[in-house]
């Protein structure tokens, strides 16, 4: 890899990581509108599906490869169900028990998820970098995010939402391990249309199965929040971390992802009002220091 691929790479995964971090302030915002989980992310697919169809088309229109095996198809269709439909429903429904800022500490044990099965199910050896910058990015998330536990109040609360979001980081590091792969040999912008708009269908499936149509009239704010979402929280970080994968690998680019949990406890504080101190900002530090050292080629 060349030293302005291997930069290029480092960008696409830290913009990656701030169009995710955003996220999960988009949906703590929509949620005291009355919005549920189901209805909200049928709402962000259903507006990020064409932008999916547009980079399909705009592949296949400029780049000459062989035709999807049904292997591939299925591989697509495990994608998009494990990566951008089950982590994605998982995290919006946690997010209705926990604060954004500990939904990042939880949904960013990925990372070492990805080093773990990696090493498990790929022979992927551990480096010695990769367990210095785990160990600095999660004291530093662990330290970050302290006090929320503290001030949470309802345990139960925490419980159901934690767990939810485990799930998420579980299924989102099986859907990076598989990109990965695929990446490298279909494209990423056509693993990235055909993965994500299978996302985007399952989504909508469940919310034709499960919600009346008339639930997606809803107000204004929530509908410019959906729209945010498609847009700057799932179409572009997506592809800019596919594209990351492809220049540095699924293990590298999901520790830089660590740069989230930083981003959100600043814009949850901003933005929500959710306690940042001393102890958030001695982490983000912790995880600055991780993000730098992983990133760092060599």
């Amino acid at each position: 890899m060349s030293a302005p691929g291997h930069r290029l790479g480092l960008l696409y995964a830290v913009l990656g990581a701030v169009g995710f971090s955003f996220k999960a302030i988009l949906i703590k915002l929509a949620y005291p509108y009355g919005v549920d989980a189901v209805t909200l992310l049928a709402l962000r697919m259903a507006m990020a599906l064409p932008f999916f169809i547009l980079l399909g088309w705009q592949d296949a229109r400029t780049q000459t490869r062989p035709p999807l095996s049904l292997r591939d198809y299925g591989w697509m269709l495990g994608l998009g169900f494990s990566g951008y439909y089950m982590a994605s429903y998982l995290d919006f429904a946690g997010l209705q028990y926990i604060s954004a800022g500990l939904e990042r500490l939880i949904l960013f044990a990925y990372p070492t998820l990805v080093v773990v099965f990696s090493a498990l199910f790929l022979k992927k050896p551990i480096t010695g970098r990769a367990l210095v910058s785990i160990a600095l990015c999660y004291s530093g998330i662990g330290l970050a995010v302290a006090h929320d536990f503290e001030v949470a109040g309802d345990m139960q609360s925490i419980i159901i939402g934690g767990l939810l979001v485990f799930g998420s980081a579980v299924s989102y590091a099986l859907y990076l391990m598989g990109n990965g792969q695929a990446v490298v040999r279909l494209g990423a912008a056509r693993v990235t249309a055909w993965a994500s708009g299978a996302a985007c269908l399952f989504c909508l499936i469940q919310f034709a199965l499960t919600r009346p149509l008339a639930s997606l009239a809803q107000p204004t704010p929530v509908l410019l929040l959906g729209a945010a979402m498609a847009i700057f929280s799932t179409v572009l970080p997506v592809w800019m971390v596919s594209e990351a994968m492809r220049r540095l690998g699924a293990a590298r680019v999901s520790l830089i992802g660590t740069l989230g949990p930083v981003i959100t406890l600043f814009l949850g504080w901003l933005i929500l009002a959710e306690p940042l101190g001393i102890y958030q900002l001695a982490g983000g530090a912790l995880v600055l220091a991780g993000v730098m050292w992983v990133g760092k080629k060599g």
